[in-house]
């Protein structure tokens, strides 16, 4: 990565909201892109996220992280709607989501990648780009068919667009592969490219490094800040790798047992002690 990169990250700067989270200065006029208030889940008589609030940047790189079973992926399931919040208020672009399934969350602005791999092996890899592509790109059921000149013209639309997006990581040239017979790195973008095809505002990516070599997981870092900066759009990424988290994230919030313990900028989430104990343990006086 080069160090103009390295520099420019560090001249970013994290200012206060009144909601008691903070967002990169040139986003503190704009409406947050994401707002959770005291959201939480419970399951049964467990209590599995309690008092779940943040606030991201419309063009922020957020990070969440946590010790295994922190409720990281808990937070994403709630966010997407995949569970429905107990409690709480999501609110996306200012809009609640209260009342959207999951499907009316991604077309309302919410994108994501798994922890797992979640393509269509059996399609090629353009196939899996066009499927996010519908929300965008839609012609009738007569047109398709009938074979009308807006279906050529829609489906020319579905092609360059997809290739365009295949581009940002280098993958045209794999287009007509099988999704299933990519490398596994190779997997992980391309599950990026499906998430970015529905346009989203707000990008979540569960683990994105998970499994890469130590290049790969460098590419992936510059490809995640090109990817904001291409779109304007925020991401807020869940990983284990902190050299990646702390090298592109600009906000980090630290949870543990369901409930945020800390948030704040790299440097202060590496030397708060409270997040060293979450990850640690606590250390025994001499």
């Amino acid at each position: 990565m080069s160090d103009n990169n390295v520099k420019s990250r560090e001249r970013t700067k994290m200012v206060p909201l009144p909601s008691d989270s903070i967002v990169p200065e040139r986003d503190v006029h704009k409406r947050p892109v994401l707002e959770a208030k005291h959201l939480g889940i419970d399951f049964g008589g467990l209590t599995a996220v309690d008092e779940f609030n943040l606030a991201i940047g419309p063009t922020e790189i957020a990070g969440l992280i946590g010790p295994n079973g922190a409720g990281k992926t808990r937070v994403f399931n709630l966010l997407t709607k995949v569970y429905k919040p107990t409690r709480g208020t999501i609110l996306l672009n200012g809009v609640d989501t209260a009342n959207m399934n999951t499907v009316q969350v991604n077309k309302a602005g919410i994108a994501r990648t798994f922890q797992n791999i979640r393509l269509f092996s059996d399609l090629t890899v353009e196939d899996n780009v066009k499927i996010g592509l519908h929300n965008q790109i839609r012609y009738s059921t007569a047109a398709g068919i009938l074979r009308l000149p807006t279906f050529f013209k829609k489906e020319k639309e579905f092609h360059e667009k997809a290739m365009d997006l295949l581009g940002i990581f280098d993958m045209q040239y794999m287009a007509n592969v099988k999704a299933g017979a990519l490398p596994y790195g190779a997997q992980r973008r391309l599950e990026i490219v499906r998430a970015l095809a529905t346009n989203p505002s707000l990008l979540l990516l569960d683990e994105p490094a998970a499994g890469m070599n130590p290049s790969e997981t460098a590419e992936l870092m510059e490809n995640i800040t090109k990817i904001r900066d291409t779109f304007q759009i925020a991401v807020m990424l869940i990983e284990h790798d902190m050299n990646l988290v702390m090298g592109i994230c600009e906000g980090i919030a630290v949870l543990n047992y369901g409930r945020i313990i800390a948030k704040g900028t790299p440097s202060e989430i590496q030397n708060n002690p409270e997040v060293i104990e979450a990850y640690l343990g606590k250390q025994k006086e001499a």
